[in-house]
């Protein structure tokens, strides 16, 4: 079968809640990956930051495929012998002292949900079922029912209410708005230490560490969600480290597995996640044994390639020179580590057709929010292909 082939059994049968470049990716390795007609590409989205470690890094996949031929699932009926060590390992990492095991993003968000509420009524003593997160406009936090209730975006929400109440919106990166939101009710606040979807928005300075005094004077959860930034994308293993802050719950996601399989967890301390009680939440698949020894090992790469440090370095290499393109249609380049957004003025006419274009030359990458072009490699890239790549994005941008 051909590209057109395959696109055309997707758009037949398939719901169309996405819209992908009409590449058909069959095979990667490291940072490239290759289509059906054997053309190669050098992939710079890493899966929304779930390649890390690159494509089917071989540790990754050792541990996946020695463990599926061992024992897969056992859902959380019964232990298993993985599951302890792979909390091990994220709290030896992260300083946390407890671990929740989810599959999706998605999930992990929810459960940080569920759990700060219950963290409000239970230890904070607010009235029941009155318990406020506070959130930042241009959020991602996924795309379930309750957390389309907080986005600012409307395509998200406009067909799928009644919405969840108990959120309040504030502007992303004013301290000012976030303290005028707080009330005795406020169980947490809620937020991306630099926002992915809404186009590698990056907060002021002394935003987050603001955010975090502001939480502990008030007897507030700070929350944040490092689906996106954690796990050594931004040139540290969170982005929230930046400012030197250490959030009460930390969620990750997307690089747990290095790409492999949908794991995900929460992260905090034990007054929080020693709250839920035998019965009041769950997964099937979450810490299941194979997630978990892939975790492990997605784990170890990271840490034993010191991939943060090779993300803060070789990101610093890439904005520089991506500054130095003389390009009059891009308004701003902006980043930390390897999550950088190239912001395109309104006239170029959107960041769809430049990805185009790179597609047509052998870089994969998407636009997000019309105007920015996102460029996310697996943190394992070579500077020798950063500046191949730097050289056909340049040629882009300028035409």
């Amino acid at each position: 079968m051909n590209t057109k082939e395959y696109i055309e059994l997707e758009d037949k049968y398939g719901a169309k809640n996405y819209k992908p470049l009409d590449v058909v990716l069959t095979e990667g390795k490291g940072v490239w990956v290759w289509d059906v007609e054997g053309k190669k590409y050098l992939d710079c989205l890493s899966a929304y930051s779930a390649l890390n470690q690159g494509h089917c890094h071989p540790h990754i996949v050792e541990a996946m495929l020695e463990q599926a031929q061992k024992l897969a699932l056992t859902s959380r009926a019964f232990r298993n012998d993985k599951l302890g060590l792979f909390y091990k390992k994220l709290v030896d990492l992260t300083g946390y002292e407890r671990v929740l095991p989810m599959n999706s993003g998605a999930e992990a968000v929810e459960s940080a949900i569920k759990i700060a509420r219950k963290w409000a009524y239970v230890t904070k003593g607010v009235p029941k079922y009155e318990a406020e997160i506070i959130v930042a406009a241009g959020n991602f936090h996924g795309r379930t029912v309750t957390i389309v209730s907080f986005s600012t975006e409307d395509f998200y929400r406009e067909a799928f209410g009644p919405f969840t109440p108990g959120f309040k919106i504030v502007t992303y990166g004013n301290i000012e708005e976030m303290k005028a939101a707080i009330t005795p009710n406020t169980a947490a606040v809620m937020l991306e230490p630099i926002q992915g979807e809404n186009g590698v928005i990056i907060p002021p300075d002394g935003y987050l560490k603001a955010v975090a005094e502001l939480c502990k004077e008030n007897n507030v959860l700070f929350i944040a969600d490092e689906i996106q930034t954690g796990l050594c994308r931004t040139g540290k293993w969170f982005a929230a480290q930046h400012e030197g802050v250490r959030p009460d719950v930390t969620i990750i996601g997307k690089a747990l597995s290095g790409g492999m399989y949908p794991i995900s967890a929460v992260l905090a301390d034990d007054p929080v996640l020693g709250l839920f009680l035998p019965g009041e939440h769950g997964s099937t698949f979450g810490g299941s044994p194979l997630a978990a020894a892939v975790a492990v090992a997605a784990l170890e790469v990271l840490d034993e390639e010191h991939l943060a440090e090779r993300a803060n370095e070789l990101g610093n290499y890439f904005m520089s020179k991506l500054r130095e393109i003389d390009a009059p249609m891009v308004k701003e380049i902006r980043g930390r580590g390897l999550l950088i957004g190239v912001e395109l003025y309104p006239e170029a006419g959107g960041a769809r057709r430049y990805c185009e274009m790179l597609q047509e030359a052998g870089i994969l990458a998407k636009e997000t929010h019309d105007h920015v072009i996102r460029f996310a490699p697996p943190l394992i890239i070579e500077k020798e292909t950063l500046d191949w790549a730097i050289e056909i994005i340049a040629d882009v941008l300028k035409r």
